[in-house]
């Protein structure tokens, strides 16, 4: 009963894949820690400080923590207030002969941030990987549809035809983007090394006698142990949180995409022309027994608002370090970081479970064509009249009379449009009569559509998720199924 008694955040309870929670888990955190410090000592020892074999093979061996351990850090930390230095002593007990070297020369930052970065690498990787498959589901829809007729809209204003699979380029389009985006802020991101306290490697020019070179050999090898090809040159205590700004902002970026999409797919349902996945057994209103709410849509949009705004945590928090640094960014960044990364996370998998069930109705798209082609047609069929000799001005004039005629059927009695009727019962049309029915197909109004759709995923998508670790990705996904 304890867990149902104790708030959870239902990002990491109710929504988030299990990769990514557990990315931001205490668990990975503090196994990171202490693999940071094996970084750190084999580093050391190479370079010729006095550290044992032994010390080194006792921390390899306990990386991972047991609960027990867990239990002595929070005890040493409610002593202490100290985060790291309670993780310091805990590890020297299960490490007894390497605790007088544990964190040696480091501050609490060397482990923090350097941790900190190598979860948001990892976690851009995830988010990554999971929008190349809803790029290469949203593409197989796209060109299902490539050449399916739909009204287009502009101002929510019924407008020229588009196709459903163009409309869809559209958002493949701008996840193209925030995948390039994504994936420039994780090939930029470096690492903080071994800097010291205030950044100037003081601490561990000392422990080299004065040799810089050493020192900076070390920033060199730790980083190359913890995986990154290099360091930023120069730091505070802290790694600027300017790249954490830099890091949100792709990430707010593809909240706005998600939150256009998201909204596109509710108008649409509200049309009955598609809609997301509805169970069997799904309810959508506790009152009204009948309805089929888009809850998964609005649900992407709700997060992708939540998404949008945490940035705005990134940049404030930037813009107000002192100096060397100060401590006020801790606990914000502790919310903002794994929210925000778990929040996309959550985002694109509940996109990628609507985009494998999305419900399309072309007989209720080719009757709301119906009801409003023929006043589109109108310049088609003045056209198609002079090109059998008649009078443009004459023309245009007997059109506009009975569109407003079948205006008023429409608007002022509810009837359906009739415009087409009233062209055939007319004999000044008489020479096109014929031509009627090819004049109004639906087809013949939707220009270039069906043809960019396939160039688009030609020499677009699919060169944009062409590389090995994205096919990899993208073959060995299953579908997603929502766990509420």
């Amino acid at each position: 009963m304890e867990a149902f008694e104790t708030y959870q955040t239902p990002l990491s309870s109710r929504y988030a894949s299990k990769e990514m929670a557990h990315l931001f888990s205490p668990a990975k955190r503090f196994s990171t820690w202490r693999q940071l410090w094996v970084n750190l000592a084999i580093a050391e020892q190479e370079l010729g400080l006095p550290i044992s074999e032994q010390a080194i093979e006792e921390m390899k061996n306990n990386v991972e923590l047991t609960p027990e351990q867990f239990e002595i850090a929070a005890a040493e930390e409610k002593k202490r207030r100290h985060d790291v230095m309670a993780h310091v002593h805990t590890f020297g007990k299960v490490a007894p002969a390497a605790a007088g070297i544990i964190h040696l020369g480091a501050t609490s930052c060397y482990v923090t941030d350097n941790a900190d970065l190598i979860f948001i690498r990892e976690a851009l990787t995830l988010l990554i990987r999971s929008l190349s498959i809803l790029i290469s589901r949203l593409s197989g829809f796209a060109a299902q549809y490539r050449d399916l007729p739909t009204l287009g809209f502009t101002h929510f204003q019924p407008a020229q035809l588009t196709t459903v699979g163009k409309r869809a380029t559209l958002w493949i389009q701008e996840l193209l983007w925030d995948l390039r985006n994504l994936k420039r802020a994780r090939d930029d991101l470096g690492f903080r090394g071994v800097k010291g306290t205030t950044g100037t490697q003081g601490s561990f020019l000392t422990l080299f006698d004065g040799d810089h070179e050493k020192v900076e050999q070390l920033d060199q090898l730790v980083t190359k142990l913890s995986g990154f090809e290099y360091a930023y040159p120069v730091t505070s205590q802290t790694y600027s949180r300017k790249i954490d700004a830099d890091v949100l902002a792709p990430l707010a970026s593809l909240g706005a995409t998600a939150h256009k999409i998201a909204t596109d797919i509710r108008l649409l349902a509200n049309l009955k022309e598609i809609e997301e996945p509805f169970e069997s057994t799904q309810i959508g209103s506790s009152a009204m027994a009948y309805k089929r709410n888009p809850m998964r849509s609005e649900r992407v949009c709700s997060l992708a608002r939540h998404l949008m705004v945490l940035h705005q945590n990134a940049l404030m928090t930037s813009s107000v370090q002192w100096f060397e640094r100060t401590l006020d960014d801790s606990a914000n960044r502790r919310i903002t970081l794994p929210e925000a990364f778990l929040t996309a996370d959550i985002v694109l998998s509940t996109l990628q479970n609507i985009s494998e069930g999305l419900v399309v109705y072309p007989k209720v798209i080719a009757r709301r064509i119906s009801q409003e082609l023929p006043f589109m047609a109108t310049e088609n069929l003045i056209m198609a009249i002079v090109k059998k000799g008649g009078d443009r001005q004459e023309a245009h004039e007997k059109i506009r009379v009975l569109s407003h005629e079948a205006g008023y059927q429409v608007k002022q009695l509810g009837l359906e449009n009739d415009l087409l009727d009233r062209v055939r019962a007319d004999p000044y049309f008489e020479p096109i009569k014929p031509d009627l029915d090819s004049l109004l197909d639906p087809a013949s109004f939707i220009g270039r559509a069906p043809q960019q759709v396939d160039t688009f995923l030609k020499d677009w998508v699919e060169p944009a998720l062409a590389s090995k670790e994205l096919q990899d990705a993208i073959s060995a996904s299953q579908r997603v199924e929502l766990s509420v």
